[in-house]
């Protein structure tokens, strides 16, 4: 409600410098980490063509054709080896972190289906990570431990990765390419010792249960047993994963086993980096060019059987299964452990769906680079004239790359993404038809658009307000899947000699022709998506407020809560009961919808509301956040799956029993009287004289901000405007006739309680002018009746520091205690113990686990727009 005199001009510099900077770095920092992904992309896909000069499309059709099928059949075992083996990364972590508190099968299906989801996806962090937070979360696992869990698997495969190295230099030092080589015995001790330092390590996990500890962070290390059991589940997963592609490449390419070991491990390393989905083209070109095979068509054939093997089939597999999931719930005719299944699954089906679009634009737009059988084209010329195969050319290469980017809505459970994703996979199946009688393609997008038909429940939200644009992420993706598919079509045309008249051929058998004008198309789509991401930037549009209804002022005034005169200030959009008891007065930061306070309104209605403000912060994919709620309705919002943090206390003086007597109000009876010796008079002016002093009131606020270098606050503090302040009663105090500082009134419904916004007061005022004038207000304040008076909060007091208390508070607290270097945060609950009044807790509400951290960044934007500014507040 106030802020203490103090070094503001310092202060303010410090955060108007963390404004500017802070989050343009941090999209500056995106940006370049996806334009690094796509450079590494790129150069892969150049490397690749460089060492692939000397082979035709047409060669390497013949070897994939050539490929027998015994040889098939192994690799599909070794892909079925490795993610058994993944799905046993989740089994032991899971029962090393919450040991008897997930079923064997649910962390299994977790770590295979979420790991084939990452591999064909890419953004493994973001994909597998976040699902298996989902599927642990619902069996009740808390965000550290899941944190855990995933960590305690990826350090498996590390394992893994380091061992595999360790073994090569053992085993063939001298052929091991891109390691600095000491020589063969240097090499292979130091094989040796990094296996020494593995046993070493099972040993020391055998003797007792260890714990790991980083900082305040600690982790539960896995029994000798657990640590063995998730080290051979990683070598036997990468040794199979590998072992995929090596019986896929022809006879005599591989000379050394360990040689080929670490180039596969580097060219997942390198894919990962890339962000194209399953690290197509870096993978390629490292597995190429590391192991020497640019001009062997029978290897770049194994590279393609081995991405629709060990990527394609898998990620087709679990859509298999999640949409039999699916199906089998909407019949209700489940068994016991099948509801478990389907429990992991709903999550999953907003990243599948996106996976199934993705997929399909992947297909339409090889097939638009590739060329089309002459024998269809044919056919084709007896029943379609000319133009509609150009157009349905150029159609089926946009709808191919508005798939990719409709694939991010989808994972957002977006309604009209669903519904254009419809749209596009049917204006796919026939264009797919009219281009090059392509039944084929035409019915598997005919089949991804009836598995989005039967996932229609997931996908509700309609996003309130928002531009388009694409992550800087999901570009990359994009981008990288974009590019590769058109290297794809060079490949497949770098025989035809170049000519400018090829950019004007139309012909039937003009298929070079028509690969030009779609890369022409794809690269054009391409460059306004990123200039439009730059442009309008990653964030959502900013969602305007809306006139004040009707009703609300009535509802403010009947409310016995005096901040509630908040839905006064304009600047808010409004959530109205429909039986007409009460209202949400709410705005959207960020991905979060905030709630300023709880629901106003009858008592009966508070509920209700609170419950329609979670279902449309859900349909529109934002999170759910109430921003200074106090402890009364804790349990309505846990009853919400939602989490509370505490934000510090609020100030309520009992002014039934206060008075300016006695020792310990003897600096408020000071301010007082010293005001009267200095002829400063208080008065307060109803809110129909309001109107008549506005200028004067302006004069005075000007002058404050200009004093402060600061500007107008918004949301959970008033500001100054003329409408909004008409509204209230106005606190003066007049110098001469002329008023020298002013607080805004808010009064609640039966002299329940009393409370001031705005207070201001000239550069040149008395050194006592904010005592004295609270001193006034609340002897005012009693004298009229009122139970309460309200002096705001205190941020982050409160707080506890018990090594046992939640990780905010001890933060909390800590900044509380060594924050004075910023703001002084223990003056602040000083100056209010003054008036000697009762603390009452208050809350930021918001979603547990990984969306806490940016509920409480959005709601620190919304209100303050600084993570500095909030503490102040």
């Amino acid at each position: 409600m106030t802020s203490i005199p103090g070094n503001e001009k310092q202060i303010r510099r410090i955060e108007a410098r963390a404004q500017s900077r802070l989050p343009w770095g941090k999209k500056t920092k995106s940006a370049l980490f996806a334009f690094f992904g796509i450079a590494v992309a790129v150069i892969g896909l150049l490397v690749l063509d460089h060492l692939s000069s000397g082979i035709s499309f047409h060669d390497v059709k013949q070897s994939i054709h050539a490929i027998p099928g015994s040889v098939l059949l192994t690799a599909l075992f070794f892909t079925f080896v490795s993610f058994a083996a993944v799905a046993l990364y989740d089994v032991v972590a899971v029962e090393t972190i919450a040991p008897g508190r997930v079923p064997y099968h649910i962390s299994a299906m977790a770590g295979g289906a979420g790991y084939a989801i990452s591999n064909a996806l890419g953004f493994s962090l973001l994909t597998g990570g976040a699902l298996r937070y989902r599927v642990y979360a619902a069996e009740g696992i808390d965000i550290a431990d899941i944190g855990r869990i995933i960590g305690t698997s990826w350090m498996a495969i590390w394992f893994a990765f380091t061992i595999l190295i360790a073994v090569a230099l053992v085993i063939d030092p001298s052929r091991i390419p891109w390691i600095l080589s000491f020589g063969p015995v240097v090499d292979q001790m130091i094989g040796l010792l990094v296996l020494l330092a593995v046993a070493v390590l099972l040993y020391w996990l055998s003797r007792r249960e260890r714990t790991l500890n980083i900082g305040r962070l600690s982790v539960r290390l896995p029994s000798s047993q657990g640590a063995l059991m998730q080290i051979l589940a990683g070598l036997v997963d990468v040794a199979a994963a590998a072992a995929t592609l090596y019986v896929l490449l022809p006879t005599g390419s591989v000379n050394s086993i360990p040689a080929f070991a670490l180039v596969y491990v580097v060219a997942v390393a390198l894919g990962i980096i890339s962000h194209a989905p399953g690290g197509i083209g870096a993978f390629e070109a490292t597995i190429v060019a590391g192991l020497g095979l640019g001009q062997n068509p029978d290897a770049i054939a194994a590279l393609v059987a081995y991405r629709v093997i060990y990527t394609l089939i898998p990620f087709l597999l679990a859509i298999a299964g999640f949409v039999v999931s699916e199906f089998l719930r909407r019949r209700h005719l489940i068994a016991g452990p099948t509801i478990s299944a389907v429990r992991m699954f709903e999550p999953l089906i907003p990243p599948l769906s996106a996976g199934i679009a993705f997929l399909g634009g992947i297909v339409l737009l090889i097939s638009a680079v590739i060329p089309d059988l002459h024998h269809r084209l044919e056919m084709l010329a007896d029943i379609l004239p000319m133009p509609f195969l150009e157009m349905s050319h150029l159609g089926a290469s946009f709808v191919g790359l508005a798939l990719l980017i409709v694939a991010r809505g989808l994972a957002r459970r977006l309604w009209r993404a669903w519904f254009l994703a419809l749209v596009l996979f049917s204006l796919g199946s026939i264009f797919a038809l009219t281009k090059a009688l392509a039944w084929e393609e035409a019915l598997i997008l005919a089949l991804m658009a009836g598995t989005l038909l039967l996932f229609r429940d997931s996908f509700y939200r309609k996003p309130l307000g928002e531009h388009f644009s694409l992550s800087w992420g999901w570009l990359a993706s994009v981008g990288t899947t974009a590019f590769a598919i058109l290297w794809l079509g060079l490949f497949a045309y770098r025989h035809v000699e170049y000519a400018n008249e090829l950019w004007w051929e139309f012909a039937w058998d003009a298929q070079a022709s028509r690969f030009l004008r779609v890369s022409v198309l794809v690269l054009t789509f391409l460059a306004a998506i990123t200039i439009n991401t730059i442009i309008n930037g990653v964030g959502r549009g900013k969602l305007r407020a809306q006139p004040i209804p009707e009703q609300v002022p009535d509802f403010v005034a009947a409310s016995p809560r005096a901040s509630d005169a908040l839905a006064l200030l304009g600047d808010k959009r409004f959530l109205m009961d429909p039986k007409g008891k009460g209202f949400v007065m709410y705005a959207r930061s960020g991905g979060s919808l905030v709630s300023m306070g709880e629901p106003v309104g009858s008592d009966d209605a508070v509920a209700d509301l609170a419950w329609a403000f979670r279902g449309l912060a859900d349909r529109t994919g934002t999170r759910t956040v109430f921003y200074g709620v106090g402890p009364e309705r804790l349990p309505l919002f846990l009853d919400m799956g939602l989490t509370a943090l505490k934000l510090g206390e609020v100030a309520r003086v009992d002014l039934s029993d206060f008075s300016l007597e006695g020792s310990k109000r003897q600096p408020l009876r000071y301010a007082a009287r010293r005001l009267e010796k200095e002829g400063i008079s208080f008065e307060i002016m109803s809110r129909d004289q309001t109107p008549d002093i506005m200028d004067e009131l302006r004069t005075v606020s000007d002058a404050w901000l200009e004093m402060k270098s600061g500007s107008e606050k918004r949301f959970s503090l008033g500001s100054f405007e003329n409408a909004y302040l008409s509204h209230f009663d106005i606190a003066v105090l007049r110098k001469e006739g002329t008023i020298v500082a002013f607080a805004n009134v808010w009064r609640g419904a039966d002299n329940q309680e009393i409370a001031v916004d705005l207070m201001r007061h000239v550069p040149d005022a008395s050194s006592v002018i904010m005592d004295g004038l609270f001193a006034n207000l609340l002897m005012a304040a009693k004298g009229e009746g009122y139970r309460w008076f309200n002096l705001g909060a205190a941020p982050l007091s409160g707080l506890s520091d018990s090594h046992l208390a939640s990780r905010w508070n001890r933060i909390g607290s800590f900044i509380y205690r060594r924050g004075a270097e910023f703001y002084r945060f223990d003056g602040l609950r000083a100056f209010k113990d003054k008036f000697g009044p009762k603390w009452t807790p208050y809350y930021l509400i918001c979603p547990p686990g990984l969306a806490t951290p940016r509920s409480l960044i959005d709601a620190t934007n919304l209100v303050s727009g600084s993570p500095f500014e909030v503490f102040k507040r």
